[in-house]
């Protein structure tokens, strides 16, 4: 067994060699620690600047008067005693609860269908491929459909027998397709590490298949379940985009932050609300972490592959639920860019491509386009260096202490602060006179900023669990051989892990394109983006034109992902032959 890999904090790293190579190189290789920490201690610190000071700058404003004197908790008494206000905390628990109880069940019926089912190869990959393309669209565009399909000229309006769409309803149904993929993939996960023996085991006792179900499947995977719930449950209490397009009156917090800073400019309840929002993020990434630590390997070096067994009756209604739910979806989608190739809806249906003409040519809407793929674009390149980077320098750096500590807290620390609070933190951090940082505010920069630091932690875990699977003996040969740990980097990590370098440039690249809810505070007419001018299209009555909008933005990272694609094959046959030729 490998010695340097149990040494401790990760020893055998490149910044660090061990004590009898450091000893043969000398001064050369303390000043590449001295790099190492460097480097390390300033991604440290744009994480503190731009995630941890804006946190406490809204926790500032929560207790303090307009004038900057300390009131305590008479902002939070006000807020909860203000009925309509504590309503819409209400409303956002039940309606984001009512999303979980159904997009989650939904998603593990469809995973299982897909891992534990005999379909045909091609109708999974199918199946799979139209589950994703939520992803691809701002949360918007679902809203935008089912006000189409049951609004109050829907097509389907008749379906609701006289209840309106607007509000709960509509909120409920577009976050279950907006939350759908994101359950799906941890739920996918979680099925396919299962060990056939235990199902063989079962057969040979002659359990039968729905007491399998009880006792193997659904137990192996109740850690998935409980994630994806998590996961499922903040993504709607911070979402702005659907209930802002089809809540109606129908108050939530997320656009309650959002009335008290822009349409009231009351900084002070705004930071209440922005504590209130961040609260059930935080107790649901408490749950998702405490989960993940009891989590325990299903698969050993003895674990037999799950192969599961043709059943014609449940194979069939397996196929048929998935390709209802995939009908559902590709209607949701297919309504918004119907609607945006038709005159006016419902009263010229009447095909046209004047709503895309609009966009790109006649308004200032192209605009806001084209500066969503610039900010996209630079988060895409950006995000991966600074992520890969600070991964690489905790997971190889040997001796770091508290500074691993700190840095691996921040970095999980994004994925519980919602959108709309981050960008709220901003305005009120970088719009102060004394902040010597405030020309980045009202600026490209800051969004881009602020979509890295957002959606950095599902990154930096891809990029550690990459890292990890690299023996740390290649670092240890490297500093033996007096090589510098940046060109080991660069010649050796790099390479490597490329395929998880490209995945993190693909998934900033569409979560950006995408993303409404950090940039609403922080955008300015040279600087908006797409996903805020659909929603201020959709405000005007300008459907055609924001449904248009949407839909390039799905087309857009449609062909992004089409070209990570094939970028990824031809740049693996060029830097990892040796993976092809260890399989011969």
């Amino acid at each position: 067994m490998n010695t340097l890999a149990h040494t401790p904090h990760g020893a055998g790293a490149s910044a660090m060699a061990p004590p009898a190579a450091s000893r043969r190189t000398g001064m050369r290789w303390s000043r590449d620690e001295i790099i190492a920490r460097a480097v390390l201690l300033a991604v440290m610190a744009m994480l503190f600047v731009f995630l941890v000071a804006p946190l406490v700058t809204i926790l500032a404003h929560a207790v303090q008067d307009k004038d900057g004197r300390f009131v305590g908790l008479a902002h939070f008494i006000t807020y909860f005693q203000t009925p309509s206000l504590l309503r819409a905390a209400w409303n956002s628990v039940w309606v984001s609860a009512a999303v979980v109880a159904i997009a989650v069940p939904t998603a593990f019926v469809f995973a299982y269908a897909l891992t534990r089912s005999c379909m045909p190869v091609w109708l999974k990959a199918t199946f799979r491929l139209v589950a994703l393309i939520p992803l691809l669209a701002p949360s918007l565009l679902s809203a935008i459909s089912f006000v189409q399909w049951f609004g109050n000229q829907g097509s389907l309006k008749f379906l609701l027998g006289g209840m309106s769409i607007y509000g709960a309803p509509g909120i409920i149904l577009a976050e279950v397709y907006n939350t759908f993929p994101h359950a799906l993939m941890i739920l996918v996960t979680a099925l396919s590490l299962a060990d056939g023996r235990l199902y063989e085991a079962a057969t040979a006792l002659r359990t039968r298949p729905l007491r399998q179900f009880m006792t193997i499947t659904l137990p192996s995977c109740k850690y998935g379940l409980i994630s994806a719930s998590t996961v499922v449950f903040t993504y709607v209490v911070s979402d702005f985009g659907a209930p802002k397009v089809i809540g109606g009156n129908f108050n939530v917090l997320s656009v309650d932050v959002f009335k008290q800073v822009v349409g009231q400019h009351n900084f002070s309840i705004g930071a209440v609300v922005g504590m209130l929002l961040l609260l059930p993020s935080v107790i649901s990434f408490a749950i998702d972490y405490v989960v993940r630590r009891k989590l325990k390997a299903q698969l050993t070096a003895r674990s037999v592959p799950y192969r599961p067994k043709p059943r014609k009756v449940a194979d069939a209604l397996l196929l048929a639920f998935c390709a209802g739910v995939c009908a559902l979806l590709l209607a949701t989608i297919g309504m918004a860019v119907y609607t945006s190739v038709i005159t006016l809806w419902p009263y010229d249906l009447s095909l046209t491509l004047k709503h895309y003409h609009f966009v790109l040519l006649e308004s200032d809407m192209a605009a806001a386009y084209f500066n969503s793929l610039t900010v996209a674009a630079i988060t895409a390149v950006a995000g991966s260096f600074i992520v890969f980077v600070g991964a690489y320098l905790i997971e190889k750096t040997r001796n770091l202490g508290m500074m691993r500590r700190t840095m691996h807290m921040m970095a999980v620390l994004s994925m519980a602060v919602p959108g709309l609070v981050l960008g709220l933190g901003y305005v009120m951090f970088f719009n102060h006179p004394a902040n010597p940082l405030g020309f980045l505010y009202q600026t490209m920069a800051i969004l881009v900023v602020s979509m890295v630091v957002h959606y950095y932690t599902s990154s930096h875990l891809t990029a550690v669990t990459a890292l990890k699977q690299i023996d740390n003996e290649f670092e240890a040969v490297s500093a033996s051989l007096k090589v510098p740990f940046v060109k080991t980097f660069f010649r050796v990590t790099v390479p490597v892990c490329l395929p998880a370098i490209l995945d993190i440039g693909r998934y900033f690249f569409v979560v950006s394109m995408a993303s409404l809810s950090c940039a609403i505070f922080l955008y300015t007419p040279d600087t908006i983006l797409a996903s805020v001018a659909i929603m201020h299209m959709d405000d005007a009555g300008d459907i055609g034109p924001a449904a248009a909008l949407a839909s390039l933005i799905v087309v857009t990272s449609t062909v992004v992902c089409i070209v990570y694609s094939l970028l990824t094959r031809v740049l693996l046959a060029r830097t990892q032959a040796w993976r092809l030729s260890g399989r011969t």
